[in-house]
């Protein structure tokens, strides 16, 4: 396809205009009526040079109208009275901004004060001089010297003499009027001085310096600098996003089937932070070819990648919206979490999340759903996990449970409010964390049965529908607080080995199951891709594809950032790859509400998250919240001795039994450390305990199990050592 660097018919001058425009009092909408007539004015032009001839507006397109209806009622007539000052509220919050405000260029101009006045000595000195200079070469009639010179060039005495008497009368009179003034400054001067009052004469004199200084300082050195300064973008018009598309294969102007259109006309957002218009891809394509052809687009409209985004249109696969931002949207930081201000939360109202690029609020809802957080290392995973859960900590009403497989510093306070809590794999005072993983997912398994059966028979007054709500989950009679489950690193648990069986199959059991029972789940992970191959790494991406929303922050590839995003994110356009490695805490949510934001995560450090969990641990204690190890209770699981607890299960006369049945046994005799005992785990711990797996034959049925004879050989064994 021609490239439009290469296509005669495109006005680069009228490009370069329009881009550099100022607008007027109405640069907010890009009237393009206007812009045809300004367009079509005669203008100098290289030969050969012309215009996208193409209709813009020439006929009514579908839509036709903003893309963001205007801020106005449907009347079309602005509120009399401004938002901003039709409440109190409102009247408060703008009355409390103009004063800062104001405060803050005050403060700003007081510290320069001055050299402020150093400057502006400086330059009424050179104004003293350029205003004396001036008003001699008004005095000598400078400006005739050259008619002179030409009359006498030209021979021309008669009007030679004519201007020489003019300068000379002129001189004359201008020279009565610069003796005037030099009497009145000579003698008015030193009466001032006697006579008038100090504030007069500290006036007059600021008044005489402030005129000396303009007139002598440079036109481009301004003495006084502005305290803010309005920023300054790339004005985005119809002909240049035509450029960006042509440029980047979307269509051709040449052809009457393969042209962009409009569908609607261009406009400013209401957030006033970048242009937007709804763009008609040609016949044959699509929004998924707008979506690859991003990086082309940004090229063609000079701006980088991350101020371009396309969003889908339902109403036609062709169509999109395109929103250009002024500036860098993601560049700038979302400031520091609102949770810093340590006031009770409420699990039933959404999270503080951060910012979206338009700068609007984010909030998550953690009630009901499961939160998966995907990413590269060190690109703020762990950060916006820990962002959630201190939200859920401030609520004193939510019992926490907190696990992080890489035992990072980052979690290690969360021991101040946790119900239960293990960081790392190796083994701690509080028993090994592999251990304490398991039994607090039994537990919760337990406790999410156990509350469907309660919620079932409760009575509709009291529980309607069946489901959880706020007056139960807060009274303690009920014992069916919202929980919530934190899992950082969360891989690791599935890479422990025999162990990691039966923590697969409740996490998959729970992230299924137990979020409409008021249990949710927060999980974070580097290695979405999942681990080894088997059964495990089945649950593992069952486990993972079970999360209702998603956030991932920067990925190695889009097929990553689609395994963390979930199927088909890419084809939407959304692709985490493509952020930049200078943005830490951003990244694209997913499933959270029915768009899809790129979003800067509020910030919560290391001192910010231990001043919030103090905070929470005091919250909890008024409420009398404060339950398992963050209130000094035992949780070590009591060790077992596995060789006695098979040798209870055999009844008598029986010489062996199948795995299944062993495993069948136990879960049944002891719930409380074997629930989800596999046939195969049972095998595994007693093989390494030198109990041999056989071919034992019960009821005709011959499978592999263990002898009662080897069982008590081996416990014989042990006694007498």
């Amino acid at each position: 396809m021609t490239s439009p660097h290469d296509d005669p018919r495109f006005d680069w001058q009228a490009a370069e205009a329009d881009l550099h425009d100022p607008g007027g009092p109405d640069a907010d909408v890009v009237d393009l009526d206007d812009a045809r007539a300004r367009r079509a004015a005669p203008r100098p032009r290289p030969a050969g040079d012309t215009h996208f001839d193409l209709p813009l507006d020439e006929s009514p397109q579908r839509g036709g109208m903003l893309v963001d209806p205007p801020p106005v009622a449907a009347s079309g007539r602005r509120p009399v009275v401004p938002v901003g000052w039709s409440t109190w509220p409102n009247i408060r919050h703008s009355a409390r901004l103009a004063a800062e405000l104001a405060a803050y260029r005050a403060a700003f101009h007081t510290v320069r004060a001055p050299w402020y006045a150093t400057q502006a000595a400086f330059w009424a000195t050179v104004g003293a001089f350029r205003l004396t200079g001036r008003q001699l070469r008004w005095w000598w009639v400078a400006e005739q010297t050259g008619l002179r010179q030409a009359a006498a060039d030209a021979g021309d005495a008669q009007t030679w003499h004519k201007l020489h008497r003019e300068v000379k009368h002129t001189r004359a009179w201008r020279g009565l009027v610069l003796t005037a003034e030099a009497v009145t400054l000579a003698v008015g001067g030193p009466l001032a001085w006697t006579l008038a009052p100090w504030w007069a004469l500290t006036a007059g004199a600021g008044l005489a310096v402030a005129y000396l200084a303009h007139v002598g300082r440079p036109n481009d050195r301004p003495i006084i600098t502005p305290a803010t300064v309005a920023g300054r973008f790339r004005r985005v018009n119809p002909d240049i996003i035509l450029r960006a598309y042509y440029a980047a294969g979307l269509g051709h102007p040449d052809r009457a089937h393969q042209r962009v259109e409009f569908g609607s006309t261009m406009a400013r957002d209401a957030s006033g932070t970048g242009s937007q218009v709804s763009i008609d891809l040609p016949y044959g394509k699509t929004f998924d070819d707008a979506v690859k052809a991003r990086g082309g687009i940004a090229s063609g409209l000079d701006v980088a990648v991350s101020q371009v985004f396309i969003t889908r249109d339902a109403s036609s696969h062709r169509r999109h919206t395109l929103w250009v931002a002024d500036r860098d949207p993601l560049a700038a930081g979302a400031g520091r979490t609102p949770l810093l201000r340590c006031k009770p939360t409420d699990i039933w109202q959404p999270a503080p999340f951060g910012l979206d690029e338009r700068g609007n609020k984010v909030a998550v809802d953690l009630l009901w759903n499961s939160i998966l957080i995907g990413a590269q290392p060190r690109q703020g995973k762990t950060f916006a996990a820990r962002l959630l859960a201190l939200y859920a900590a401030l609520d004193p009403y939510v019992k926490l449970t907190v696990f992080d497989g890489g035992g990072k510093p980052d979690w290690r306070k969360f021991a101040l409010v946790a119900d239960r809590c293990a960081f790392g794999l190796a083994m701690t005072r509080d028993g090994d964390p592999a251990e304490i993983v398991v039994e607090a997912l039994r537990e919760i398994k337990a406790d999410v049965q156990d509350r469907y059966e309660r919620l079932s028979a409760l009575p509709p007054e009291v529980c309607p529908e069946g489901k959880l709500t706020r007056e139960i989950a807060r009274d303690p009679k009920y014992r069916m607080p919202v929980r919530l489950v934190i899992l950082d690193e969360f891989q690791e648990y599935f890479d422990l080995g025999e162990v990691s069986k039966e923590i697969a199959s409740l996490l998959v059991y729970l992230v299924k199951v137990a979020p409409a029972a008021g249990v949710g789940f927060v999980d974070a992970t580097q290695r979405p891709s999942g681990v080894g191959a088997g059964q495990v790494a089945q649950q593992f991406i069952s486990f993972r594809d079970n999360h209702q929303v998603r956030f991932a922050l920067r990925t190695g590839s889009w097929q990553v950032s689609d395994l963390v995003l979930g199927s088909g994110a890419y084809s939407e356009g959304h692709d985490s790859s493509t952020l930049l490695p200078t943005y830490k805490g951003v990244g694209i949510l997913r499933g959270a509400t029915d768009h899809t934001p790129t979003v800067r995560t509020y910030l919560a450090d290391q001192e910010d998250a231990e001043k919030i969990l103090h905070a929470a641990r005091k919250l909890r204690e008024a409420a009398g919240t404060l339950t398992g190890m963050a209130a000094g209770e035992d949780v070590t699981r009591e060790p077992r001795d596995v060789l006695a607890d098979v040798r209870a299960v055999f009844e008598p006369k029986e010489p062996g039994l199948h795995w299944e049945h062993v495993a069948a046994r136990l879960a049944e005799r002891m719930p409380e450390h074997y629930a989800e005992i596999s046939p195969d785990a049972i095998s595994a711990q007693l093989r390494a305990l030198d109990v041999p797996s056989v071919g034992i034959k019960v009821r005709g049925v011959n499978r592999n199990g263990c002898r009662l004879t080897d069982l008590d050989r081996v416990i014989d064994h042990r006694r007498s050592a």
